[in-house]
């Protein structure tokens, strides 16, 4: 548990207290250095050029005021100055950093004003030395307090920046798993009711193959359920090792996936070219989406079809090739916003820095041709051409 910090009206008042202790002690002194001795008057105007410190925060203009009055009326009683300044230097610090410059200014002008008159009024006085000591520590304190006021601006900037990205980044997140959540409830949904409509067109005719199709809406919705699980689990980051037992789909689940739409009544060859290997899951994950939409846009609006999935390795670079030789789908019927469809497939090709081409053949169906570099550092050069 973070310790909570301490309110200002109280730091402050313990800071008025230790400039009364400072100054009480430093009066006892006057003697010594050739000045009256402290009498109640005194001590009552060294406790209204001090105490006041307290409410800065709130009223420092108005605090800095009260405390030259209190000093000014200290000096022409003909105490020692100098008992008197600490309070009325921490208060124009105080203005300094929360006011504007000519306020600032201002009061440092009339403290320099009061510096000077004590050395007029006091006898011996080197007045060179108190002027130049008077503008120099009326020109320090006023250049701190200004850059501490622009250090408090930019660190205001910096949290403001920071919540923006903050808000940025939950907005990507959200558009992130509303394209997964439209994938799987598409995909799975897609070939239950696929199934669904044979099941019911054969349950009399042919209930073995009935049956069949029940299974297969069983196991399908079994693994929408699953992959729901999975990410519900993430997001309520109850268990984050829950998600960990259930990673994201990779390309040796297209098998799975491919089985799963022939299975709905969809012909599917499935054909990999060139050496399988480990890709960044990034890259397999983003393969795998566009080839679960592809397919499933090819189950849902290209009629009777024979489709083809293409998987090629190459040196530097994953290809990923999805056919049908059906009606063809139509952009338009898929385009279901940001983030969904075609324009999903479009967003995960440009994220990893590739290549997608989407639209008719001219010898018919649909074809869906996706480029993906393997490494990081040539996503970085992507060029973000979609087609």
């Amino acid at each position: 548990m973070r310790p909570r910090n301490p309110p200002p009206l109280a730091v402050d008042t313990l800071i008025a207290c230790m400039t009364v202790v400072m100054a009480v002690l430093l009066g006892r002194e006057s003697p010594t250095q050739g000045w009256p001795q402290l009498d109640a008057r005194a001590y009552a105007l060294i406790g209204l050029a001090q105490l006041p410190v307290a409410l800065r925060g709130r009223w420092p203009v108005a605090v800095f005021a009260v405390m030259q009055g209190a000093s000014i009326v200290y000096v022409s009683l003909g105490f020692w100055p100098v008992v008197c300044t600490f309070g009325s230097m921490l208060a124009l610090y105080t203005i300094a950093s929360v006011r504007p410059v000519r306020i600032a200014v201002g009061c440092a002008v009339c403290m320099t004003g009061m510096w000077l008159y004590a050395g007029i009024v006091t006898d011996d006085s080197s007045m060179p030395s108190v002027v130049m000591q008077a503008l120099l520590y009326c020109s320090v304190l006023v250049w701190f307090g200004h850059l501490a006021q622009r250090s408090a601006a930019l660190t205001r900037h910096l949290r403001a920046e920071q919540t923006e990205r903050a808000r940025r980044a939950v907005a990507e997140e959200r558009g992130r798993i509303a394209r997964e959540l439209h994938d799987v409830v598409a995909h799975h949904m897609s070939v239950i009711a696929v199934q669904a409509g044979l099941a019911r067109f054969v349950f009399e005719s042919d209930p073995g193959k009935a049956r069949g199709a029940l299974g297969t809406i069983a196991d399908t919705s079994g693994e929408a359920l699953d992959e729901l699980r999975r990410m519900l689990q993430v997001l309520r980051d109850e268990d984050p090792r829950a998600a960990e037992r259930a990673p994201m789909p990779t390309l040796e689940r297209l098998v799975e996936l491919v089985e799963r739409v022939r299975a709905g009544g969809l012909p599917v060859e499935f054909v990999v070219e060139g050496d399988p290997r480990p890709l960044p899951p990034g890259v397999e994950l983003c393969a795998y989406r566009v080839v679960q939409e592809a397919l499933t846009n090819v189950l849902k609006h290209a009629g009777h079809a024979h489709a083809r999935v293409l998987l090629r390795y190459g040196p530097h670079e994953l290809t990923v090739s999805v056919r049908d030789d059906g009606e063809g789908v139509n952009p338009d019927r898929v385009r279901t916003g940001a983030g969904h469809g075609l324009i999903g497939m479009r967003e995960r090709a440009k994220l990893y820095g590739g290549t997608i081409s989407v639209g008719p053949r001219s010898e018919g169906g649909f074809a869906v041709e996706l480029a993906l570099p393997t490494s990081a550092a040539l996503a970085r050069r992507g060029d973000d051409r979609t087609g």
